[in-house]
């Protein structure tokens, strides 16, 4: 989910738009509340263990910031401002301390999730944040105070607020009361972004979204994650238990279409670091090797073609498969032109600077100060100069056999080993 919100936010930068981009952080709901008292810890001591390991993935994967972080127990007493207004404009009612939407009132309801409310019960009412199509009720703006539970002292009563109204409030602050584009996942439609609709432009009278962008599901070797199957992975157990390449991971959940559900394998992810080194080495290439004086046109024909067809092809739904074969359409060719000795200098720079904008989009090549060796593969040289002097050489040699798989080729010379990055054939 957040890997296609970093390329469509990317993508639009890209095209020349200002963009503002609010990420909710929801710190108070059934869950949050459920697994702090489960854990006997306050509310803020046990979400923020989960804020801190998400932000953390974020700057792993190269996911840009957003402009604002709202917390939902920042904004509590707005929410309970906006409860009292629906209630004011004939939307909501209050029961037992709870308040709840009306949906019978607002004409449009289930128009987002295409739902018939031809089954609807008036007055039937759910807490429950989360529930499905076949519990079409009212749903809970604010919850009255339950013992042992926090709860807010407001204009209202005690209590807390529901799961939906967090993201209405939230979100207005920032960007408000009508908005371009609200992201999420397919889970998301309903109940969530159907209420979201309907609470907000009753409130306002406006419209409350211009475009609504779903992601499909992330699964494993063909099924849901769960705890219960035991088969959910993080990015940090990836990294730090199998090795993985942080761009490799963001690569490969940024090449399946936002609206494709993604098949997480390992063998997708050995397929991804594979074709995620065909870019960096022809990068690397670009930077470490000399070219003689000149300019061919071809090359800047090819890059022309490529730039079209990349912002043609994400301007089309985000379609990222379209765009990344412009991409290794150029690396071909340029390599073809290489071998043949007929990429000059001033091709390598305009080369080098179509990279650099297309991964203002992609996020996945060495930043400038990272062009060079990495410390692993650094410290694999030193490894195999060490085994050379205890005179090791079938492990010498193994090393240098991983290196060039890795597109790092050693020369042993009198002033010691040089390295270098292999020309792609």
């Amino acid at each position: 989910a957040y890997m296609f919100e970093d390329l469509l936010k990317r993508f639009l930068l890209y095209s020349g738009y200002k963009v503002t981009h609010v990420m909710n952080i929801t710190d108070v709901d059934d869950k949050t509340m459920t697994g702090a008292q489960k854990a006997g810890l306050t509310l803020q001591d046990y979400t923020q263990k989960y804020i801190d390991a998400f932000f953390k993935d974020l700057d792993t994967l190269n996911i840009s910031p957003a402009d604002f972080y709202p917390r939902a127990t920042e904004f509590i007493f707005e929410m309970a401002a906006m409860v009292k207004g629906l209630e004011e404009k004939g939307y909501a009612y209050e029961k037992d301390g709870s308040y709840y939407f009306d949906i019978s009132k607002f004409k449009d309801y289930g128009k987002l999730a295409k739902i018939d409310l031809s089954e609807l019960k008036a007055g039937v009412r759910v807490d429950a944040d989360t529930y499905e199509k076949e519990n079409l009720h009212d749903f809970a703006l604010w919850k009255a105070r339950k013992t042992g539970e926090i709860f807010w002292e407001t204009e209202i009563g005690p209590g807390r607020p529901g799961w939906h109204i967090e993201c209405s409030v939230m979100s207005s602050k920032h960007l408000g009361e009508t908005f371009d584009i609200h992201c999420g996942g397919v889970d998301n439609i309903f109940p969530h972004h159907e209420n979201e609709i309907a609470q907000s432009e009753a409130y306002t009278g406006k419209k409350f979204v211009h475009y609504w962008l779903h992601c499909q599901h992330l699964i494993r070797d063909g099924e849901k994650m769960s705890k219960s199957l035991g088969n959910t992975i993080t990015v940090k157990e990836l990294i730090e238990d199998q090795g993985a390449d942080p761009m490799a991971i963001r690569y490969l959940l940024m090449t399946t279409h936002y609206r494709r559900m993604l098949n997480f394998t390992y063998s997708g992810l050995q397929q991804a670091t594979a074709a995620l080194q065909r870019i960096k080495d022809f990068w690397h290439i670009l930077q470490e090797s000399s070219f003689p004086a000149g300019e061919n046109a071809e090359v800047t024909e090819s890059i022309r073609t490529a730039e079209n067809d990349f912002s043609q092809a994400l301007s089309d739904d985000l379609n990222i498969s379209g765009a990344l074969s412009g991409l290794f359409g150029l690396i071909k060719r340029a390599n073809v032109l290489m071998n043949q000795a007929q990429l000059y200098a001033r091709d390598a720079r305009n080369l080098t600077t179509c990279l650099r904008r297309f991964d203002s989009v992609l996020a996945v090549l060495p930043q400038a100060e990272d062009v060079g060796l990495s410390a692993e593969i650094q410290n694999k040289i030193e490894a195999r100069e060490k085994a050379r002097k205890d005179k090791d050489y079938a492990l010498a040699d193994r090393i240098r056999d991983a290196l060039l798989r890795q597109g790092v080729v050693l020369e042993d010379t009198k002033d010691g080993v040089r390295w270098k990055f292999k020309k792609p054939s």
